[in-house]
């Protein structure tokens, strides 16, 4: 039986989402055991031009409802864009997860077939949902989601490979 669109986001998606809640939780603990202002942590880059550890947080939850929304082919949801402490992130990622359980499973295969137009920089695209699936939207989840951890990880956040991916 081939995976299914549905099955390879929907799933995946939320259990990574959770995944960076606890990321989220552990940070927190770690700030406040050493005294560390957590804006510190919020604002932590791996280099000057990259992304600040929030924004990843945003860039990801955008990928995993955008996604989702428009494999659905449902209206992008309004997400709380505040990133300004680890409170407005958690919100952020409990909307995304509230959002992306929501769609049909039906809808969400459809959109593997039909086709997606979509901003990328000052460009608009239109592929197939599965080929905005496989080359768009999901690499860059992923993508999101690795330089958070690796922020957090390399500011000395006590993460593991487990924090990332949960149990198996």
């Amino acid at each position: 039986m081939p995976l299914s669109i549905y099955d390879a986001s929907v799933p995946v998606y939320v259990r990574l989402l959770g995944c960076l809640k606890g990321q989220l939780d552990k940070t927190e603990a770690f700030a406040a055991a050493r005294k560390i202002e957590p804006e510190a942590l919020l604002d932590a880059r791996l280099f000057p031009d990259m992304w600040p550890f929030k924004r990843q947080v945003q860039a990801t939850t955008n990928h995993a409802f955008r996604g989702t929304a428009r494999l659905a082919g449902l209206d992008i949801p309004k997400i709380t864009e505040a990133a300004g402490s680890f409170a407005d992130l958690h919100g952020r990622v409990d909307e995304t997860i509230a959002f992306i359980k929501g769609p049909d499973r039906a809808a969400v295969e459809a959109g593997a077939t039909r086709e997606i137009t979509f901003p990328m920089g000052d460009q608009q695209r239109t592929m197939t949902g599965a080929e905005y699936f496989q080359t768009f939207t999901l690499p860059n989840f992923f993508f999101h989601l690795t330089t958070a951890y690796n922020i957090l990880r390399h500011n000395g956040v006590p993460l593991t490979k487990t924090d990332f991916t949960g149990e198996i």
